[in-house]
């Protein structure tokens, strides 16, 4: 009796076992479906999502083959309230686009012409100078510690390797933990690559530098009209008021000529700021492209935390694709510099002073 009993134990146990194997397996194969069902969701969301940057990318090149064409008879301009026309190719200034080739309505398209940024390949040893002044607090500024800088600014962009005065050349970067050797020459080929010279990498800690600088084209000059945040920040005789204020013109009216300057900023801070700017455009573009709705709900709150506290915009916060391109005529097709999928954004939200803070002369 005793021994049937164990029996009925041992066989009751084998059961309870074999069940929960088949629980256990039926369960991974059951998570195993679920993860390949959404492996397949997510690669055909990626697919989409592809094609549909890709697409605008397209358009928004083809929006700068137009931009050189002649223009249609009877085209209707936008126009100032005052009635002027207003230059077509300064929309190239980070506002969201409509293109003429219309893309997906969830698809953000955004053009900067480098003529709005500052160019590190042609920029005189005096303004290097002034640009770093300001960025170690402008007339509060160490005279010793901006001309270190400048002078090792100064050794990478020469065209030999001898050391100057305070200066840096091989011996100085083949000693870094990390070796390398210096430029010693005048053309850079990335903007990153200031970070590579002595102490510039903590001058511009915090600054986007493909939002502020470029290393194309032969500009010596910023155009207003254009301009990022990030390069007039770095411009000598603009703070942020004149910055937001320049924004705020530009978005009513085009920025023509240095008397329409001055109504926007006094004389003073315009003398600084006059060997900077100009009103030339270029065959320099960065294209940015990303969806309006790829971020989750606890994203946006937090921007907008940060859009609240700090001034900063959602857009700045994204990671859009980004291409660079060489746009010589209508004839051909544009020729790709750099591709970046996971760019940051340069600061593109509008000016931040209410209406009725604006300061025009």
């Amino acid at each position: 009796m005793k021994s049937s009993s164990n029996q009925k134990g041992s066989v009751l146990i084998i059961v309870l076992w074999t069940s929960a194997l088949l629980t256990v397996l039926v369960t991974a194969m059951a998570g195993a479906v679920r993860l390949s069902a959404i492996t397949v969701s997510n690669n055909q969301d990626a697919s989409i999502g592809r094609l549909a940057i890709q697409s605008a990318v397209s358009h928004a090149e083809m929006e700068l083959l137009l931009e050189r064409m002649p223009r249609p008879i009877g085209e209707q301009l936008e126009e100032t309230e005052e009635g002027e026309i207003r230059t077509p190719a300064f929309r190239f200034n980070g506002q969201e686009l409509n293109l003429n080739y219309p893309k997906a309505s969830n698809v953000v398209v955004r053009i900067y012409d480098h003529a709005g940024k500052i160019n590190i390949n042609r920029i005189p040893r005096r303004n290097m100078q002034l640009l770093i002044e300001k960025r170690l607090g402008g007339q509060d500024a160490d005279p010793a510690e901006v001309q270190d800088l400048l002078a090792a600014w100064t050794d990478w962009t020469d065209l030999n390797d001898l050391e100057g005065l305070n200066g840096a050349e091989s011996d100085y970067y083949r000693g870094l933990d990390q070796s390398y050797s210096p430029r010693n020459n005048p053309e850079l080929d990335t903007v990153e690559e200031l970070l590579y010279i002595r102490g510039f990498a903590e001058l511009f800690e915090g600054v986007n530098l493909q939002a502020a600088f470029t290393i194309y084209g032969n500009a010596r000059t910023v155009n207003l009209n254009l301009a990022t945040r990030e390069a007039m920040e770095l411009l000598p005789g603009l703070n942020e008021e004149l910055i937001e204020n320049i924004i705020a013109y530009r978005q009513l009216e085009d920025i023509n000529n240095r008397a329409e300057i001055a109504e926007i900023v006094p004389f003073e801070e315009l003398q600084e700021l006059s060997p900077w700017v100009g009103n030339a455009t270029s065959n320099y573009y960065s294209i940015y492209i990303y969806f309006d709705d790829q971020q989750t709900d606890e994203n946006l709150e937090n921007q907008e935390s940060l859009n609240n506290e700090e001034g900063v915009d959602a857009d700045y916060m994204t990671h859009p694709f980004m291409e660079t391109i060489e746009v010589t005529g209508f004839n051909d097709l544009p020729r790709v510099l750099r591709i970046d999928p996971y760019s940051v954004l340069p600061d593109s939200a509008p000016s931040r002073l209410m209406a009725d803070e604006y300061i025009f002369r």
